[in-house]
């Protein structure tokens, strides 16, 4: 392990440069423990604060993670979304199927919260209009990897099971259907990239300049009508989206 001091890379990238290849290689597996920080401070001849540096790009990468007082470990997971929402529903189910082997969704909270601008945009109503809220976080054996919620209109869902605080023996749009009285037929997905709130980063446990995706899904009845606005936040790194589909 050296570094370049000619190089016009900065010794912290070219240090991260090295630890990832090394990763990649299988020098370390996932959920393996990297040497201390002034060990590989000491292998490369730097300042434990390069190296330091250098564990924090790889951390925002999702490459690694932090364990306070435990150490700097490689991260075992890397979530590949490949259906996005529509491996909610009917014949797609099958990808979320596969994904509950790997993940388990936690259900946080049910009852009424101020819509968000997009949510309240989506529904067509005032920002702040309080609406049926169900969260909930995806969880791997490692880390948080999904802080999500859905919104429903209070006319649609008074007086049903959609107000209890209890996961279904179903996918939530079939609960929703029957709930409600009405049949998801389209829906939108928008992604976007922007910095987590303060919030979202403490419970993704990621530091606050790590970038996030975030999906705001849309679904609508036969007449064009939203029945369901979701959203759900991922940490950028340690995501993928991946489509695959026929070309005309």
């Amino acid at each position: 392990m050296q570094i370049n001091p000619g190089a016009a890379e900065f010794p912290h990238r070219q240090i991260a440069a090295q630890l990832k290849a090394q990763v990649r290689r299988g020098d370390w597996g996932p959920g393996e423990r990297l040497p201390s920080i002034p060990a590989i401070a000491e292998m490369f001849g730097v300042a434990k604060q390069t190296v330091q540096r250098a564990v924090d790009q790889l951390r925002v990468e999702g490459i690694l993670i932090t364990k306070p007082g435990s150490g700097t470990y490689v991260r075992g997971t890397r979530r590949r979304l490949n259906r996005l929402s529509r491996g909610r529903y009917g014949g797609f189910r099958g990808y979320h199927t596969d994904l509950a082997a790997r993940y388990r969704q936690q259900l946080v909270s049910v009852g009424p919260a101020p819509a968000p601008a997009e949510v309240a945009d989506a529904f067509g109503v005032s920002d702040g209009t309080s609406l049926l809220c169900r969260r909930h976080l995806v969880r791997t054996d490692d880390s948080p990897v999904e802080v999500g919620t859905s919104w429903f209109l209070p006319r649609d869902t008074d007086g049903t099971s959609l107000e209890r605080a209890e996961a279904f023996g179903r996918p939530l749009y079939q609960e929703a259907e029957e709930a409600t009285g009405r049949r998801y037929v389209s829906a939108t997905d928008t992604i976007s990239a922007r910095q987590p709130s303060r919030e979202e980063a403490e419970i993704l446990q990621i530091r606050p300049d790590t970038p996030v995706l975030h999906l705001l899904h849309v679904a609508y009845d036969a007449h064009r009508k939203p029945i369901e606005v979701s959203q759900a936040t991922w940490p950028g790194p340690m995501t993928t989206l991946t489509e695959e589909y026929k070309i005309p």
